[in-house]
Order: C-alpha cells, then sequence, then structure tokens
C-alpha cells in the first residue's frame, strides 16, 4: 500500500484565499465582498464586479463602471475584446469558486447582463 500525497502540486493545489486575490481593490470593494461572505447576498457583488471589470478593461474610462448605464455593451460601448473577457472569467471563476461554461459567457453582453449573471452563479441567497 502507497501513501498518496495530501495534494496535488501545481498552481491549483492550495485554494488562495478570496480576500487576498482581491488585496489591490479598494477598501469598499473588499467590504462589500465580505458582506458577500458573511450574508451571502449576491448584490453586495456588484462593486466587485466593477472591480474586476476595471482591472481587466483594456481603455479606462474617465468615470466609474458603476456610473455607465447597465445597457453599455462590454464590447461594443467599453472596448472589451475577447482576451480581456476570457481574464474576467477566469479571475471570477476563482475568485467566487464557479464555473462559467463559454456558452454560458457568450450570452453575456451587457453590464447589467454580467451582474445578473454572477448574481446567478454565486453562491448565495439571490436578492427579493
Amino acid at each position: 500500500m502507497t501513501s498518496e500525497p495530501s495534494s496535488s502540486s501545481g498552481p491549483s493545489s492550495s485554494p488562495v484565499n478570496p480576500l487576498e486575490r482581491i488585496r489591490h481593490f479598494p477598501d469598499d470593494v473588499r467590504a462589500s465582498f465580505v458582506r458577500y461572505q458573511t450574508t451571502g447576498d449576491v448584490a453586495a457583488l456588484d462593486p466587485v464586479i466593477y472591480a474586476i471589470l476595471n482591472d481587466y478593461i483594456p481603455n479606462k474610462p474617465e468615470q466609474p463602471l458603476s456610473s455607465f448605464p447597465g445597457s453599455t455593451l462590454l464590447i461594443e460601448g467599453l472596448g472589451f475584446d475577447s482576451l480581456a473577457i476570457t481574464e474576467v472569467v477566469f479571475f471570477t471563476e476563482e475568485l467566487l469558486g464557479i464555473t462559467i461554461a463559454n456558452e454560458e459567457i457568450l450570452q453575456v453582453r451587457t453590464l447589467d447582463d454580467l451582474r445578473g449573471f454572477v448574481h446567478a452563479k454565486a453562491p448565495g441567497r439571490k436578492p427579493v
């Protein structure tokens, strides 16, 4: 009988604390994430979603992303390309411990689509 190692080698062998992943976000965004973690209120993820988008947006807008209408298109309106969207998806998957299929993300075209999609996928209590 051989002994199995307790964890596999490689970058995914030890999960990174979600708060460590967002340590570079502003204090209010980190507080929103903690509120989501403690209450399960997925609406508290909105500032986190905007912060993730802000990290990966190819051309930073002069105004905060949260001030844009929810109907703003990610590609045509904000200039996201497929690489930036892929990075947003990977970061979000790792942060929230969810899986997002390519077919699912293709349905996300606007800021509101993205918020609604993350709200639906994230574990927690859904807003009423």
